[in-house]
């Protein structure tokens, strides 16, 4: 992960450690952006996705410490509705291009404060709350101007462990990474 200028890496860090909500994108973020049609069993085309195994168990670990997530997409797709199920997303909204009142509805059932709040995102219609959070990321395969808005930009790409590696900094910045690995009985 490589935090924009004049963000640091140390303050990076401090500002991931208050960390209270992770929101995110779904195409080009959770997913390689790719969406496949394939016909159902009438012949009708209904369309799927693909979604890292990594970033779902990632996703879990934030519920683990009371760190609440959710997705804002422009899209709308049974799959992302399973997915965002499957790893206990609080929030699931889809269809929407203009996401501002959705992150405004999120800010007043949460209660919490801007500056608690992460995004994840990947195209122009992210860049809107981006703006408005305490942390922001925007994905290997972001727009270019995109990545420029964002506070960091992760190694990884959408659909391929770039949610991983934002929870990890979250975890990380937390002091819990250490737990997570103590559990798995991995050894540093």
């Amino acid at each position: 992960m490589t935090p924009n200028a004049p963000l640091t890496e140390e303050r990076l860090h401090q500002l991931a450690s208050k960390i209270k909500i992770l929101l995110m994108d779904v195409d080009g973020v959770l997913t390689d952006g790719r969406l496949y049609f394939v016909p159902d069993s009438t012949g009708k085309m209904v369309e799927t996705k693909a979604f890292d195994s990594q970033d779902g168990i990632a996703l879990r670990w934030l519920n683990w410490y009371d760190i609440k997530t959710g997705v804002i997409s422009g899209r709308d797709s049974p799959a992302t509705i399973e997915r965002a199920q499957q790893v206990k997303m609080t929030w699931i909204f889809q269809g929407n291009i203009e996401k501002i009142p959705l992150f405004e509805q999120i800010m007043q059932e949460s209660q919490a404060s801007p500056d608690e709040v992460a995004y994840v995102g990947d195209d122009l219609t992210d860049v809107v709350i981006m703006r408005r959070v305490g942390l922001s990321f925007a994905t290997a395969n972001a727009r270019p101007e995109v990545k420029s808005s964002a506070s960091a930009v992760t190694a990884a790409h959408g659909g391929s462990g770039a949610i991983r590696e934002v929870v990890e900094l979250l975890l990380k910045s937390r002091g819990i990474w250490e737990e997570i690995l103590k559990k798995y009985e991995v050894t540093a």
